[in-house]
């Protein structure tokens, strides 16, 4: 019975103690929610900026790999293909012989991973496009909104300016009636 009651005892006190736990773990959510509402922002204008500044320099990375690598690999493609090439009169990869003598396996699996590597390399390439056509369509689109939040605040104030003005001609207007000219002959 002793054992019974140890347990017992030992099952309240875990429960008070998650109790416990889950208040002190509202009172901190409570508390620091604020913080995390901020920081998101803060990491959304941070990835913002990553973005922005990533963009150009993978787009001159492409750039790049397009006029260095893919003529290498062209080169390589196509010396692969004069190497496979079989003879007019007979055809298939197994009857392939150049100057009489059977094309090396290693050639032909050298031409079939440059293949391979080509595909992939294209396939990454238009990935990438897509995913820089869209990262440039969003930043064409911020443009645009600050642009037209630049035009509605030029707007605004050249409103202000002229409701400005018309107060100011209207209290010299005032000053300046039949009264003012009496007490400046004066």
């Amino acid at each position: 019975m002793a054992i019974q009651m140890k347990r017992r005892n030992a099952e309240l006190d875990a429960e008070a103690a998650m109790a416990r736990l889950q208040e002190l773990a509202r009172e901190q959510k409570e508390r620091l929610e604020p913080y995390a509402g901020q920081a998101r922002a803060g990491a959304e204008r941070g990835l913002l900026r990553a973005r922005g500044w990533t963009a150009p320099r993978l787009e001159t990375a492409a750039l790049r790999v397009e006029d260095t690598v893919a003529p290498r690999v062209a080169d390589l493609l196509a010396t692969a293909a004069q190497r496979v090439e079989p003879n007019r009169t007979r055809r298939g990869l197994i009857a392939a012989r150049h100057g009489g003598r059977r094309v090396p396996k290693a050639v032909v699996l050298v031409g079939v991973a440059a293949l391979g590597a080509a595909t992939v390399y294209g396939v990454i390439r238009l990935r990438k496009a897509a995913q820089d056509a869209e990262w440039q369509e969003n930043l064409d689109q911020a443009r645009e909104q600050v642009r037209e939040t630049r035009e509605q605040l030029q707007s605004k104030a050249q409103d202000a300016k002229e409701a400005a003005k018309a107060k100011t001609e209207e209290v010299a207007g005032v000053g300046a009636g039949p009264e003012a000219d009496g007490a400046a002959k004066k």
